[in-house]
């Protein structure tokens, strides 16, 4: 009997001195991130959409912190750069344009990622859905940047039923390529679900669900399609039947947690990696999709469409839902989206591990207390040829290219960026204008231009461009080139 007493006493004495380290790992909130792609700032209903109803992403909204003064990249690259760095894209090359499928650059590979700081931490790590990073080398995969699982593909958009992209499929589960033909959104939402399922709740995990929708091509189910038969232009129709699959997607990932027992321990990060597709667009090729009509999305009262670094390209959907820790809120405190990688981190006891400068801040004050931004000024962009930076209220856009322009707007009078002040408040523009000048001058070469114009140099110390050797170097018009398929 007391062999018996002590064999029960030893295994509880294990187990209390176990309970520590079982509940600290435990007591890590899990993270799932869902980012929306192309996402116009107008086509939710908690900011008024008047066409498209998205219930599931207006109730987290709601029932969390708003952040209306969410700055993200302009384009899809950058942004998820952005996000998974907490550092500006220009400062590892990543600040212009997207790597499209002909290119062969990625991430550099001496840049950590969230999901490397995360993993270190014990989180399992899952990435589903577009990755846009790189794709023509493995090491820019996300197996390869702190990712434990991935699901989706690795090049930009695809279509959502062939995942076919200039003649090449792209879709894969762990570098294993697959042949599916179902529709994208259903395809990442029901791996996630599972995912979520599969967590024995004793490791926290960390859930990156990237979105394809509402980027183009402007595709959805029939089903979808027949909710908006009101919508009398196809591609408005179809953009909002795609923001219908989004919004089910979200509902879906949100029952799995909470039939799980994990919602209430689990921070949900939604947001847009920059604004829609708005008015003309933002290239010909838009033109070729949507003919004369404009392009689909609807930013509300801003200014300019994706790809501009005017208020309507920049300023993005955001909300940060923590059932118990984040009450409902909205702020208008400046938010970046580089801000996400030092805020997590800090949240679950972690801190940047590297020699690499963050730009992000931690932001978490802001979510949970309505505190100030920390940010006394945030970088838009630095490009060769054009920047933006925002301070306070104030905004500068300045464009080197030729005619050269300076445009300064007071964002809490003019929102909408109509009126130029540039030339009233001439201070303000200089001051600005050498901030702007300041971060350009860390900045590398874009990595988009060092590939198809390799004959160009890019000095940003001088803002010059120079031309060095062969003019018909870059191949713009190749096909893409994925590992296992050369």
């Amino acid at each position: 009997m007391k062999k018996h007493f002590s064999r029960v006493a030893v295994a509880l004495l294990l187990l209390l001195l176990a309970a520590p380290a079982a509940f600290a790992a435990q007591s890590k909130p899990n993270i799932v991130i869902i980012i929306a792609d192309d996402l116009g700032w107008g086509d939710v209903g908690y900011h008024g959409a008047k066409d498209i109803k998205t219930p599931n992403i207006d109730r987290l909204a709601t029932e969390g912190t708003r952040l209306e003064s969410f700055y993200s990249q302009p384009m899809c690259t950058p942004s998820r750069a952005a996000f998974l760095t907490g550092r500006y894209p220009m400062r590892y090359g990543l600040q212009s344009f997207v790597i499209t499928p002909g290119q062969h650059y990625g991430l550099p590979t001496d840049e950590r990622t969230i999901a490397q700081d995360l993993k270190q931490l014990g989180y399992r790590t899952y990435a589903v859905g577009k990755w846009h990073l790189g794709h023509s080398d493995e090491a820019f995969w996300p197996q390869n940047r702190g990712f434990d699982y991935f699901y989706g593909t690795t090049i930009g958009n695809v279509d959502y039923y062939t995942k076919e992209t200039s003649g090449v499929s792209d879709w894969q589960r762990n570098g294993e390529y697959l042949d599916e033909k179902e529709y994208f959104t259903e395809l990442i939402t029901r791996d996630a679900v599972r995912i979520i399922e599969e967590q024995s709740g004793d490791e926290p995990f960390f859930l990156y669900m990237a979105q394809l929708a509402v980027h183009s091509p402007y595709q959805a189910p029939q089903e979808y399609l027949d909710r908006y038969k009101d919508i009398k232009d196809p591609i408005r129709r179809a953009y909002a039947a795609m923001a219908a699959a989004l919004d089910d997607s979200v509902e879906r990932v949100m029952e799995a947690l909470e039939k799980k027992g994990l919602r209430e321990n689990t921070l949900v990060l939604f947001m847009s990696d920059n604004g829609g597709i708005a008015g003309s667009g933002y290239s010909g090729t838009m033109k070729q999709v949507t003919g004369d009509k404009p392009a689909p999305a609807d930013n509300g009262p801003f200014r300019g469409s994706k790809a501009s670094l005017y208020e309507g390209g920049v300023r993005s959907v955001a909300f940060v839902n923590w059932p118990g820790k984040v009450k409902p809120a909205v702020t208008d405190e400046v938010v970046h989206i580089v801000d996400w990688r030092p805020t997590l981190l800090n949240l679950v006891g972690g801190e940047s591990d590297g020699e690499k400068p963050v730009d992000g801040k931690n932001v978490w004050p802001v979510i949970v207390e309505g505190g100030a931004s920390p940010h006394e000024d945030i970088l838009i962009n630095a490009e060769l040829h054009r920047g933006a930076v925002r301070q306070g209220k104030w905004k500068l856009i300045s464009r080197a290219s030729l005619p050269t322009s300076v445009e300064l707007y007071d964002l809490e009078a003019d929102p909408g960026e109509q009126n130029n002040l540039a030339r009233q408040h001439p201070d303000i523009a200089q001051k600005l204008a050498v901030r702007l000048n300041d971060y350009a001058k860390d900045a590398t070469a874009a990595l988009y231009f060092t590939e198809y114009m390799p004959f160009i140099k890019q000095d940003y110390k001088t803002s010059s461009l120079e031309y060095d050797g062969d003019e018909d170097s870059g191949q713009p018009g190749e096909k893409p080139v994925l590992p296992q398929q050369k």
